[in-house]
């Protein structure tokens, strides 16, 4: 059974950071295209940042050069670095396998002003 479990999210002022982390279990973690998805309060789930099995990244503009993604295939975890961090961060944050479809279950991530 595939699992991707999200741990890291918390409750941060304006500028602080956070580091989210994303296990997966019960798949070849190292083959699959990963991301970060984000869903604000009351709107629509929105892409973040995507890596790719071979490591390639991309990340959405209101992010960039303030969000870092990663992985590590050797511990089945891909994690996202978020510095400078915007009340608009809000949001709860999903991994998912982007060729494939699985999500996980996400975790909240609160940014006061």
């Amino acid at each position: 059974q595939v699992r991707l479990v999200e741990s890291g999210g918390g409750s941060v002022q304006a500028g602080g950071s956070l580091r989210l982390s994303c296990v997966g279990s019960g798949m070849n973690f190292k083959i699959y295209d990963m991301a970060w998805y984000r869903q604000p309060p009351g709107k629509e789930r929105e892409l973040v940042a995507s890596i790719s099995s071979s490591g390639s990244t991309q990340y959405a503009d209101d992010v960039k050069g303030r969000f870092t993604i990663s992985r590590n295939n050797a511990w089945n975890r891909m994690n996202l670095q978020m510095n400078s961090l915007k009340p608009e961060d809000t949001a709860t944050y999903f991994c998912r396998t982007t060729n494939a479809n699985w999500w996980g279950r996400g975790t909240q991530v609160t940014v006061s002003s």
